[in-house]
């Protein structure tokens, strides 16, 4: 039986399922690539001349730490996405509840999902992260990081810790996601499947609140550090204050929101006034939109924010070859936490599209459904830059206070301009696109179907 609900889930679901596998290749492609840099630049088996070139220049020490920012960044992602794909599917799981599903074939169904969904992306994932790998080796070498005559290396260790990274964390995050509402007894289960459910759990809450606590704690010691060791924490606080916004969710992200939406009702007429009740009577949904736009702009800030700053008090970000290795990871993990977003955003559109449709039958025209969504966004886009931007600064304060004096980054017009952007464009893209396919079909075909 959860054979056949797994397909029928599949089935039903087709875009958030295909979401997830895209999330999981991405994460698998990063996984792989840092793992094979950091096969590339291990000193074993190199002559005593580039083994001491290689060992002088730091690159190893920087590549751990690239991988381990891609497979934390990578869990945090896939765990999201796969954790979306199946909250969507409550209703359903209510319903086969009602009928008779066991709690564990209903979590053997989930499994299931996960692994048609992520072992495919995660082989093509490992064949593409040697590509890009081959790239970022190559610029490298290019800008001095590592010796000309050190060869790239084709690792297979990085298969399995793509197949660990994209293919268990989702199966344990579709696991998880679906544990306590297999528990629930039917009847209850159908209630939370409509109402959806108000609480963020016993275990989340405190595990968030220990997450920000632990963050704030490890700022405020790396404060008293000197500027070497508060840059080597800064990337833990910035890992501990993203986990804690993740878990605790609609605690955090809710009350942002409504600020952000506030500001919005003002100024957008009637569309801007329903997207922000939209927004505020359902946290939990527009925080798993948030969640990984955080990672985004959190990462981003942070990482730009580090050079511009140095640069803007020494006159220099550093030596060319790290800063261009800097910049490169940080590109590709936001190009990565992008396109995670891209996809929970999209599937959170498709989820809607019985309301929308409902709206369209009772005489909303179509731009004005195409304006509410818009409006929506824009709470997404502003919600995120506040929320990532308040984790950002939290996260340089410590190491800029140490270095300059100041634990205020500076950032010039045009890079707070193009980030803000960048989101805002990300949003309206992933959410008007889904939108403007589903006011393509007939209103009454799609609730009739749904």
């Amino acid at each position: 039986m959860s054979t056949g609900l797994a397909r029928a889930a599949l089935r039903a679901h087709r875009p958030a399922f295909i979401g997830t596998a895209v999330a999981a290749l991405f994460a698998a492609a990063v996984v792989s690539a840092s793992t094979m840099v950091l096969r590339s630049t291990s000193t074993d088996g190199l002559p005593a001349g580039a083994r001491h070139r290689l060992t002088e220049s730091g690159v190893g020490d920087i590549a751990v730490v690239l991988l381990i920012g891609s497979i934390y960044m990578s869990i945090f992602v896939v765990a999201s996405t796969m954790g979306t794909a199946v909250v969507q599917q409550h209703r359903e799981l209510a319903l086969v509840r009602s009928i008779g599903a066991r709690p564990g074939q209903v979590r053997r169904a989930v499994a299931r999902q996960a692994l048609a969904a992520s072992v495919p992306a995660a082989l093509v994932g490992f064949a593409l992260g040697g590509v890009l790998a081959r790239v970022w080796f190559t610029g490298m070498v290019e800008h001095g990081l590592v010796p000309a005559e050190v060869p790239f290396r084709f690792s297979w260790l990085a298969l399995p810790a793509c197949v660990g990274v994209a293919v268990v964390t989702s199966a344990l995050a579709a696991v998880l996601s679906a544990l306590r509402f297999s528990l629930l007894r039917p009847a209850r289960a159908l209630d939370e499947a409509a109402a959806g459910r108000s609480g963020i759990g016993l275990l989340r809450a405190p595990l968030g609140l220990l997450a920000v606590a632990g963050a704030v704690a490890l700022s405020v010691l790396l404060s008293r550090q000197d500027a070497a060791e508060a840059s080597e924490g800064a990337f833990l606080v910035l890992i501990l204050f993203c986990v804690g916004a993740g878990l605790l969710g609609p605690r955090i992200i809710g009350p942002a929101a409504w600020l952000v939406s506030a500001a919005v009702g003002r100024f957008g007429g009637a569309a801007a006034r329903l997207a922000m009740v939209n927004v505020r009577s359902q946290p939990r949904r527009f925080s798993a939109a948030v969640v990984p736009l955080l990672l985004v702009v959190g990462f981003g800030v942070t990482k730009i924010a580090m050079h511009t700053t140095a640069e803007h008090h020494t006159g220099s970000a550093g030596t060319t070859g790290e800063v261009w290795l800097d910049y490169m990871g940080t590109g590709l993990y936001a190009g990565f936490a992008a396109i995670a977003s891209a996809n929970t955003l999209a599937m959170i559109s498709f989820e809607r599209r019985r309301d929308l449709a409902l709206l369209r039958v009772v005489g909303s025209q179509r731009r004005q459904v195409r304006a509410m969504a818009a409006w929506e966004a824009v709470v997404v886009a502003g919600t995120a830059l506040l929320v990532g931007g308040a984790i950002a600064l939290a996260t340089l304060a410590p190491m800029l206070s140490t270095a300059f004096g100041s634990a205020v980054p500076y950032l010039p017009g045009p890079v707070v301009a193009g980030i803000a952007a960048g989101t805002l464009l990300l949003t309206l893209g992933a959410t008007g696109l889904p939108v403007a396919s589903m006011l393509r079909r007939r209103a009454i075909s799609i609730v009739s179907s749904t």
